[in-house]
């Protein structure tokens, strides 16, 4: 099979071959940068870098998946906060938002806003991607979801104070960045994303309790996912055993989590029919751990239900080369097995 072949198989729960190692996360190199001459603040500001850097990543590593775009402020940037890209710089600093709106009725989304900042940019990468890749690897997209887009382009304090003083405006205003979540989803759709994560990631309950997210972020997510085309994926960061049940009920093909989560905990709940992505804490395994140790944690990953290993969030890119290389050897070594949800030919 070939790693796009595999991943739409993984989606349907089809048999495979073995497991694929992709993600719904970015999964850019430093290796990657390094070997484009390039800085790492600049894959940001160019169509060229960014789809490269993926397809290169992909490349260096055996990853049968290219992801992008790679940071959160995309959007935000084109609803009109402004970006701050650190360009010249020669250290690993993703752009971040320099100026959010004070107050909720400040709050005002340009019809055009896909138009707007880098958003063409991204456009042109998944073209590049679509078209030069031959169909070898899958290409993921992500957006965040409402309530994380919120926090950059509005202080979450103040958002969360508005749900006890004002909770209808909160209300109003998380169907507003809904609206926006949707309408990029769909444009990337569009484009030729083969799956799609939406990526609440500041929704764990170690942050909301379970309560709040019922009432607050789960119709949200279930507006967003009946918008989308399959393949989706609903990603929350932190603790989610206490929510897994409502996210997988969002109408999704899958749920992934990050190493807060307790896999064997998420499954038993979920049973064996529901494909559940995880659970590796990306820094300490690529970027601290010795390589010899990677091994062990992909085999729990697998061991513990996950249909495929995925990164609690983006590679952080100054990843050790041989700890990746261990990450993806290891699903290969153990992948071949059948998972819970997943059969293998």
């Amino acid at each position: 099979m070939t790693p796009k072949e595999r991943i739409e198989k993984i989606f349907r729960k089809e048999a495979i071959d073995t497991m694929p190692v992709f993600s719904g996360q970015g999964m850019v190199t430093i290796q990657a940068i390094r070997k484009m001459g390039i800085r790492f603040p600049q894959v940001h500001t160019s169509a060229r870098y960014l789809a490269e850097s993926a397809r290169t990543s992909a490349e260096m590593f055996g990853f049968e998946s290219v992801i992008i775009p790679y940071d959160m402020c995309t959007v935000p940037e084109a609803l009109g906060r402004g970006v701050s890209l650190y360009d010249q710089s020669e250290d690993i600093l993703y752009p971040t938002v320099p100026n959010k709106w004070e107050k909720l009725e400040d709050v005002v989304i340009p019809e055009d806003f896909l138009k707007r900042g880098r958003m063409p940019v991204v456009d042109d990468a998944f073209r590049m991607l679509k078209s030069q890749q031959d169909g070898k690897y899958a290409i993921g997209a992500w957006v965040l979801g409402p309530f994380t887009m919120a926090g950059q382009v509005i202080e979450l304090d103040l958002l969360l104070k508005g749900v006890k003083k004002d909770k209808a405006r909160v209300v109003e205003f998380l169907d507003r960045m809904t609206e926006v979540v949707i309408k990029t989803a769909q444009h990337y759709q569009e484009l030729g994303a083969d799956y799609i994560t939406i990526r609440d990631m500041g929704t764990g309950t170690d942050l909301l309790s379970p309560r709040m997210w019922k009432d607050l972020i789960q119709p949200n997510l279930v507006k967003i996912f009946a918008a989308l085309k399959p393949p989706r994926v609903n990603h929350i960061c932190g603790a989610t055993n206490l929510i897994i049940e409502m996210m997988a009920e969002c109408g999704v093909e899958a749920v992934s989590v990050d190493h807060k989560n307790d896999m064997a905990e998420s499954r038993r709940k979920l049973g064996d029919d529901v494909l559940i992505f995880g659970d590796f804490n990306a820094y300490d395994t690529l970027c601290q751990m010795e390589a010899s140790k990677v091994e062990d944690v992909i085999k729990r990953c697998i061991d513990k239900g996950a249909d495929a290993v995925w990164p609690g969030c983006d590679l952080w890119p100054d990843t050790r080369q041989e700890n990746v290389e261990a990450y993806v050897a290891a699903v290969h070594k153990y992948g071949k097995q059948a998972s819970p949800a997943v059969g293998r030919i």
